[in-house]
Protein backbone atom coordinates (compact mmCIF):
# COMPACT_ATOMS: atom_id res chain seq x y z
CA UNK A 1 0.00 0.00 0.00
CA UNK A 2 1.37 3.41 -0.96
CA UNK A 3 1.85 6.21 1.54
CA UNK A 4 -0.51 9.17 1.73
CA UNK A 5 1.85 10.93 4.14
CA UNK A 6 5.56 10.46 4.76
CA UNK A 7 7.60 12.47 7.24
CA UNK A 8 11.38 11.98 7.24
CA UNK A 9 13.91 13.37 9.72
CA UNK A 10 11.30 15.83 10.96
CA UNK A 11 12.48 18.43 13.47
CA UNK A 12 10.29 21.13 14.99
CA UNK A 13 10.73 23.86 17.53
CA UNK A 14 9.09 26.81 19.28
CA UNK A 15 11.61 29.62 19.41
CA UNK A 16 14.87 28.12 20.70
CA UNK A 17 13.12 25.07 22.19
CA UNK A 18 13.45 21.95 20.03
CA UNK A 19 10.44 19.64 20.43
CA UNK A 20 10.86 17.03 17.67
CA UNK A 21 14.27 15.47 17.07
CA UNK A 22 14.34 13.94 13.61
CA UNK A 23 11.32 11.64 13.67
CA UNK A 24 10.04 9.47 10.81
CA UNK A 25 6.43 8.34 10.38
CA UNK A 26 3.91 7.65 7.65
CA UNK A 27 0.21 7.17 6.99
CA UNK A 28 -0.70 4.62 4.37
CA UNK A 29 -3.25 5.56 1.73
CA UNK A 30 -6.65 4.76 3.21
CA UNK A 31 -5.05 3.87 6.54
CA UNK A 32 -5.16 5.21 10.07
CA UNK A 33 -1.94 5.93 11.95
CA UNK A 34 -1.87 6.96 15.59
CA UNK A 35 0.86 8.85 17.44
CA UNK A 36 0.92 8.06 21.16
CA UNK A 37 2.91 9.33 24.10
CA UNK A 38 2.76 11.25 27.34
CA UNK A 39 1.96 14.93 27.61
CA UNK A 40 4.87 16.94 26.24
CA UNK A 41 6.15 14.10 24.04
CA UNK A 42 5.62 16.14 20.85
CA UNK A 43 2.43 14.61 19.50
CA UNK A 44 0.56 17.84 18.80
CA UNK A 45 3.72 19.42 17.41
CA UNK A 46 4.00 16.56 14.90
CA UNK A 47 0.55 17.40 13.52
CA UNK A 48 1.36 21.11 13.43
CA UNK A 49 4.61 20.41 11.61
CA UNK A 50 2.76 18.43 8.94
CA UNK A 51 0.42 21.33 8.18
CA UNK A 52 2.98 24.12 8.39
CA UNK A 53 1.88 25.64 11.68
CA UNK A 54 5.23 25.47 13.47
CA UNK A 55 8.87 26.05 12.52
CA UNK A 56 10.11 22.73 11.17
CA UNK A 57 12.89 21.10 9.18
CA UNK A 58 12.87 17.80 7.38
CA UNK A 59 10.90 16.30 4.54
CA UNK A 60 7.12 15.89 4.47
CA UNK A 61 5.40 14.35 1.44
CA UNK A 62 1.69 14.15 0.67
CA UNK A 63 0.98 11.44 -1.90
CA UNK A 64 4.59 11.77 -3.03
CA UNK A 65 4.58 15.58 -3.33
CA UNK A 66 6.75 17.58 -0.94
CA UNK A 67 4.70 19.93 1.22
CA UNK A 68 7.33 20.98 3.76
CA UNK A 69 7.92 24.70 3.50
CA UNK A 70 4.48 25.39 2.02
CA UNK A 71 2.00 27.65 3.77
CA UNK A 72 -0.79 26.17 5.86
CA UNK A 73 -3.39 27.47 3.41
CA UNK A 74 -1.62 25.77 0.51
CA UNK A 75 -1.46 22.50 2.43
CA UNK A 76 -5.19 22.74 3.16
CA UNK A 77 -5.90 23.27 -0.53
CA UNK A 78 -3.86 20.15 -1.30
CA UNK A 79 -6.31 18.15 0.82
CA UNK A 80 -5.11 18.15 4.44
CA UNK A 81 -7.75 18.94 7.08
CA UNK A 82 -6.87 19.52 10.73
CA UNK A 83 -9.13 19.03 13.76
CA UNK A 84 -7.10 20.79 16.48
CA UNK A 85 -7.07 20.10 20.18
CA UNK A 86 -9.75 22.18 21.86
CA UNK A 87 -12.00 21.59 18.81
CA UNK A 88 -11.52 25.04 17.27
CA UNK A 89 -15.15 25.61 16.33
CA UNK A 90 -16.33 29.18 15.69
CA UNK A 91 -18.51 29.56 18.76
CA UNK A 92 -20.50 32.59 17.58
CA UNK A 93 -21.41 30.99 14.25
CA UNK A 94 -24.17 28.47 13.69
CA UNK A 95 -23.62 24.81 12.93
CA UNK A 96 -24.42 25.43 9.27
CA UNK A 97 -22.05 28.41 9.06
CA UNK A 98 -19.23 26.36 10.60
CA UNK A 99 -19.77 23.63 8.01
CA UNK A 100 -19.78 26.12 5.14
CA UNK A 101 -16.44 27.46 6.35
CA UNK A 102 -15.05 23.94 6.11
CA UNK A 103 -15.82 23.93 2.39
CA UNK A 104 -14.55 27.43 1.63
CA UNK A 105 -11.76 26.25 -0.69
CA UNK A 106 -14.10 24.11 -2.81
CA UNK A 107 -15.70 25.15 -6.09
CA UNK A 108 -18.05 22.18 -6.63
CA UNK A 109 -21.06 23.87 -5.03
CA UNK A 110 -23.57 21.17 -5.94
CA UNK A 111 -21.43 18.52 -4.30
CA UNK A 112 -20.91 20.75 -1.25
CA UNK A 113 -24.67 20.80 -0.71
CA UNK A 114 -24.76 17.03 -0.98
CA UNK A 115 -21.99 16.82 1.60
CA UNK A 116 -24.18 18.61 4.13
CA UNK A 117 -26.53 15.64 3.97
CA UNK A 118 -23.55 13.30 4.19
CA UNK A 119 -22.39 14.97 7.42
CA UNK A 120 -25.90 14.89 8.88
CA UNK A 121 -26.01 11.19 8.06
CA UNK A 122 -22.90 10.60 10.17
CA UNK A 123 -23.92 13.09 12.88
CA UNK A 124 -27.74 13.39 13.00
CA UNK A 125 -27.64 15.67 16.03
CA UNK A 126 -26.01 18.37 13.93
CA UNK A 127 -29.04 18.47 11.63
CA UNK A 128 -31.24 19.02 14.68
CA UNK A 129 -29.03 21.98 15.70
CA UNK A 130 -28.50 23.45 12.24
CA UNK A 131 -29.37 27.05 13.24
CA UNK A 132 -27.89 26.83 16.72
CA UNK A 133 -24.73 28.69 17.71
CA UNK A 134 -21.79 26.34 18.09
CA UNK A 135 -21.00 27.79 21.51
CA UNK A 136 -24.29 26.46 22.88
CA UNK A 137 -23.58 22.85 21.85
CA UNK A 138 -22.38 20.20 24.27
CA UNK A 139 -18.72 19.22 24.21
CA UNK A 140 -19.48 16.08 22.26
CA UNK A 141 -21.58 17.96 19.72
CA UNK A 142 -18.82 20.54 19.28
CA UNK A 143 -16.31 17.77 18.58
CA UNK A 144 -18.68 16.20 16.04
CA UNK A 145 -19.03 19.63 14.41
CA UNK A 146 -15.24 20.07 14.32
CA UNK A 147 -14.81 16.69 12.60
CA UNK A 148 -17.67 17.41 10.18
CA UNK A 149 -16.26 20.82 9.30
CA UNK A 150 -12.91 19.21 8.46
CA UNK A 151 -14.60 16.53 6.35
CA UNK A 152 -16.45 19.22 4.35
CA UNK A 153 -13.07 19.90 2.74
CA UNK A 154 -13.22 16.38 1.27
CA UNK A 155 -9.66 15.86 2.54
CA UNK A 156 -7.25 13.21 1.41
CA UNK A 157 -5.72 13.31 4.91
CA UNK A 158 -7.51 14.09 8.18
CA UNK A 159 -5.39 15.15 11.18
CA UNK A 160 -7.10 14.59 14.54
CA UNK A 161 -5.64 16.02 17.75
CA UNK A 162 -7.03 14.47 20.96
CA UNK A 163 -10.62 14.02 19.70
CA UNK A 164 -11.65 12.24 22.93
CA UNK A 165 -10.47 14.99 25.27
CA UNK A 166 -13.07 16.09 27.79
CA UNK A 167 -15.82 13.87 26.41
CA UNK A 168 -17.97 11.30 28.19
CA UNK A 169 -17.00 7.67 27.47
CA UNK A 170 -20.19 6.90 25.53
CA UNK A 171 -19.69 9.97 23.33
CA UNK A 172 -16.07 8.98 22.71
CA UNK A 173 -17.13 5.47 21.71
CA UNK A 174 -19.72 6.86 19.30
CA UNK A 175 -17.24 9.30 17.77
CA UNK A 176 -14.59 6.64 17.19
CA UNK A 177 -17.14 4.30 15.62
CA UNK A 178 -18.08 7.08 13.19
CA UNK A 179 -14.42 7.74 12.37
CA UNK A 180 -13.97 4.04 11.61
CA UNK A 181 -17.06 4.08 9.39
CA UNK A 182 -15.83 7.16 7.49
CA UNK A 183 -12.43 5.57 6.94
CA UNK A 184 -13.98 2.35 5.69
CA UNK A 185 -16.65 3.93 3.47
CA UNK A 186 -14.64 6.80 2.01
CA UNK A 187 -11.03 5.70 2.34
CA UNK A 188 -10.03 8.92 4.11
CA UNK A 189 -6.50 8.58 5.48
CA UNK A 190 -6.17 9.68 9.11
CA UNK A 191 -3.36 10.69 11.45
CA UNK A 192 -4.59 10.51 15.03
CA UNK A 193 -3.00 11.94 18.16
CA UNK A 194 -4.73 10.53 21.21
CA UNK A 195 -4.22 10.11 24.95
CA UNK A 196 -6.62 7.17 25.10
CA UNK A 197 -4.09 4.66 23.82
CA UNK A 198 -6.37 1.65 24.10
CA UNK A 199 -9.06 3.23 21.94
CA UNK A 200 -6.56 4.65 19.45
CA UNK A 201 -4.90 1.26 18.95
CA UNK A 202 -8.27 -0.32 18.22
CA UNK A 203 -9.00 2.26 15.53
CA UNK A 204 -5.56 2.52 13.91
CA UNK A 205 -3.58 0.09 11.77
CA UNK A 206 -0.14 1.58 12.59
CA UNK A 207 1.22 3.32 15.67
CA UNK A 208 4.22 5.36 16.74
CA UNK A 209 5.19 6.00 20.37
CA UNK A 210 6.92 9.30 21.07
CA UNK A 211 9.05 10.06 24.09
CA UNK A 212 10.55 13.57 24.44
CA UNK A 213 10.33 14.21 20.72
CA UNK A 214 11.75 10.90 19.51
CA UNK A 215 10.12 7.74 18.17
CA UNK A 216 10.87 4.95 20.63
CA UNK A 217 8.61 2.24 19.20
CA UNK A 218 6.71 1.82 15.95
CA UNK A 219 4.80 -0.99 14.33
CA UNK A 220 1.35 -2.29 13.61
CA UNK A 221 -1.27 -1.17 16.09
CA UNK A 222 -2.09 -4.81 16.77
CA UNK A 223 1.50 -5.71 17.69
CA UNK A 224 1.80 -2.76 20.06
CA UNK A 225 -1.62 -3.41 21.57
CA UNK A 226 -0.69 -7.04 22.23
CA UNK A 227 2.75 -6.32 23.74
CA UNK A 228 2.15 -6.22 27.47
CA UNK A 229 5.58 -4.78 28.29
CA UNK A 230 5.04 -1.88 25.88
CA UNK A 231 1.61 -1.20 27.28
CA UNK A 232 2.87 -1.17 30.87
CA UNK A 233 6.01 0.85 30.18
CA UNK A 234 4.66 3.45 27.77
CA UNK A 235 0.87 3.38 27.68
CA UNK A 236 -0.09 2.90 31.30
CA UNK A 237 -2.70 0.18 30.94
Amino acid sequence: MTAMLQASNLHAQYGPTRVLHGIDFEVRQGGITTILGANGAGKTTALRAVCGMVRAQGEVRLAGERIDGKTTETIVRLGVAHVPDGRGTFLNLTVEENLRLGAYTRRDRAQVQADFDRMYGYFPRLRERLRQQAGTLSGGEQQMLAVSRALMLRPRLLLLDEPSFGLAPLVVQELFEILAAINKAEGTSMLLVEQNASLALKLADHAYLLETGRVVISGTAESIRDDESVRRSYLGY
